[in-house]
């Protein structure tokens, strides 16, 4: 008898200039895990190029021409890409929420899409808390009424699963729980291509501190920045490096007012060799976010076995458990106290074979035979 042909998934990824290390990263985890299973699936990645259009207009601000050409390759140019996709696969995977309105010119009931957080749909689920104005709520509405017609919908912890259904999103029984891995890269050992010794030369040996994440509101590094300025009085070798984050005017007068700035490293956008780099080689990673979907970084950290002190939300708490030290949402003296606690060593971190076994137990290989399983139940029905 002959062998049935594997199905055909198409990984519908973020383009590549938005500008999102960890899309990015998820993406092409599941596209290498999945490959690596060529009787089972046939997979392919999806991810169209962001025209610059409104960039090449003149007297164009250039932040507000990149959000133009975002937001014509999100609801314009995606969606026709993934509508002349539609009949060449069997199954569709949206790597990213925010693509979610991708459904819609998709066959939805053989559509799944990966929720990493609400934050995406707030202004239309919470506007009391995220006020917006009507032409924003708009375009949230479309990308949440395409997962809400989505066939699966993937989620990395319980605590979005519990947010989605307090909302009412979507019903339990298309619900996947498929947690994130961590990249081979991030380990004890340092791995090949790591130029973090080099990186880290203005330091001149001095300890700092890290902190990996965009300058999004709710990543909060107006209370890192307090947080650090506060630690340099009792610490005036320590240093700070922040990774991946363009600061806004706000932020950097923040910086300028705290005189913060000489102690401040920010270095440019890194592979993940060197980041690895920059883990192992901090005294303490801080997440000191308000809002999270899962917090790559802190099993990232885990990995190389580096100190984790984390906002005591519940998904950090559930993605570090006992892992990681936790501190309330903002309270600057309490982060403050706990930091010059391990950094004059009065308090012990988490024993660091703790942090590697915990880290341990998300991997790739995992994240992705979960999400293939999904597929081959979804179809088969």
């Amino acid at each position: 008898m002959r062998a049935a042909t594997p199905p055909r998934l198409a990984l519908l990824m973020d383009p590549r200039e938005e500008g999102w290390p960890s899309m990015d990263l998820v993406g092409e985890a599941l596209l290498e895990g999945l490959s690596a299973l060529p009787a089972e699936v046939t997979v392919t990645g999806v991810r169209p190029g962001m025209p610059r259009l409104a960039q090449r207009l003149p007297r164009v601000g250039a932040r507000m021409a990149f959000n133009a050409d975002r937001l014509l390759t999100r609801f314009g140019a995606y969606p026709v890409r993934a509508l002349l996709a539609r009949g060449r696969y069997d199954a569709f995977h949206v790597v990213d929420h925010s693509y979610a309105q991708l459904v819609h010119a998709l066959p939805a009931r053989r559509t799944g899409v990966y929720c990493h957080d609400l934050d995406t749909f707030r202004s239309v689920l919470e506007p009391h808390r995220e006020p917006r104005p009507a032409w924003f709520r708009l375009m949230a509405h479309a990308t949440l009424r395409g997962l809400e017609r989505a066939g699966l919908v993937f989620h990395g912890t319980q605590a979005v699963r519990a947010e989605l259904l307090s909302h009412g999103v979507v019903e339990p029984s298309r619900l996947v729980w498929a947690p994130l891995g961590v990249a081979p890269e991030f380990r004890p050992e340092p791995s090949p291509g790591d130029t973090s010794e080099a990186l880290l030369a203005p330091l001149g040996g001095r300890p700092f501190l890290l902190h990996v994440g965009s300058s999004l509101a709710r990543k909060r590094l107006d209370v890192l920045f307090e947080v650090f300025a506060a630690l340099r009085s009792r610490h005036p070798e320590l240093r700070l490096v922040q990774q991946g984050g363009a600061l806004t005017p706000a932020q950097r007068e923040q910086v300028a007012r705290l005189g913060i700035g000489p102690a401040l490293l920010q270095p440019p956008k890194l592979d993940r060799a060197t980041l690895a780099g920059l883990y192992r080689r901090a005294r303490v990673v801080l997440v000191p976010s308000e809002a999270e979907g899962f917090g790559l970084p802190v099993i990232e950290a885990l990995a190389c076995g580096a100190p984790v002190v984390a906002s005591a939300l519940p998904v950090l708490r559930e993605v570090g458990e006992a892992a990681c030290l936790y501190c309330p949402v903002g309270e600057v003296g309490a982060w403050v106290e706990t930091l010059d606690g391990l950094l004059s060593e009065r308090q012990a971190p988490p024993a660091r074979e703790t942090r590697l076994q915990r880290a341990r137990r998300f991997t790739w290989e995992q994240h992705s035979r979960t999400v293939l399983d999904a597929y081959l139940r979804l179809l088969r029905a």
